[in-house]
């Protein structure tokens, strides 16, 4: 029998938020520190754009670096990071770990979405580290090298896809992928970053994240030319050219999305302030 999840409620969604936002000040203050460069991506620039702060219904933060910046902002975590407070999670250095990117969590909390239960490492309340790879210039190339995403992102997420899939076939093509040996998978996903890295390319993506349809990538630009804007209490880093990221990742980015689309993620364990909920 499946289990059944339970949504947030509005004052644990500003709780999380909160704690949110102290894990992006300690991104800001390491990369302060070390002169790494970062910036806002996804809803949580779309965020400072359009409310100066979290999309209300937004149970999640995005933070981006160019594969380089990422590469030093992981390594300074080893000696930088409050670990007091905090902890860094990535695939080369998290047993279990099948996300393509890097978390940051926060210590004494728990937010396992529904689904995810049986992953075998520590799931406080995080944001999502991003990092982008240079995508391929060449038509064929880029073509080649999207499809490469698109496999390596199934590979990763099959441990979760056999279980939460709910189409007969597709939880059963899970079931084999997820055949292949975890330290296989990540061996091969290691080496294909490597073949990208310090490439001079026009665009870049998060390689195991997917892109709007019929987009390769991101114009590398909109992760170097920077300015900051205002993010609930914070001041942050994005692109300068909010307008034509935010345009490629999602159209008319300023009109709000129906009702019924504003949802957070449903969960089964939820711990915020010493008292655990489960769905």
């Amino acid at each position: 029998m499946e289990r059944e999840g339970r949504e947030i409620s509005q004052e644990e969604l500003k709780e999380i938020q909160r704690i949110e936002k102290e894990l992006i000040a300690e991104v800001d203050r390491i990369c302060k520190k070390k002169g790494i460069h970062y910036n806002m991506v996804g809803g949580t620039m779309l965020g400072a754009i359009r409310h100066q702060d979290h999309i209300p219904w937004d149970d999640d933060a995005d933070i981006g670096f160019l594969r380089s910046q990422y590469e030093r902002f992981r390594e300074a975590c080893k000696t930088e990071l409050d670990q007091e407070r905090f902890y860094f999670q990535d695939f080369r250095d998290t047993p279990g770990y099948r996300w393509g990117y890097g978390k940051l969590r926060r210590k004494g909390t728990a937010f396992v979405r529904l689904g995810q239960e049986f992953m075998p490492y520590e799931q406080g309340v995080f944001i999502d580290l991003m990092p982008f790879d240079s995508v391929p210039d060449g038509w064929l190339s880029r073509r080649f090298h999207f499809f490469r995403c698109f496999l390596y992102r199934k590979f990763l997420w099959s441990a979760v896809g056999e279980r939460v899939e709910k189409g007969t076939i597709f939880k059963q093509v899970y079931r084999i992928m997820n055949l292949i040996p975890e330290r296989v998978i990540k061996k091969s996903y290691a080496a294909f970053i490597k073949e990208s890295y310090g490439k001079r390319t026009e665009l870049v993506r998060i390689l195991t994240f997917p892109t709007p349809k019929g987009c390769y990538g991101y114009k590398k630009e909109w992760y170097t030319d920077l300015k900051k804007y205002r993010f609930g209490n914070l001041e942050i880093p994005g692109a300068a050219d909010y307008d034509g990221y935010l345009t490629v990742k999602y159209g008319n980015y300023m009109k709000l999305p129906p009702e019924e689309k504003r949802k957070v993620h449903p969960i089964s364990k939820l711990v915020l302030t010493g008292v655990e909920s489960n769905g």
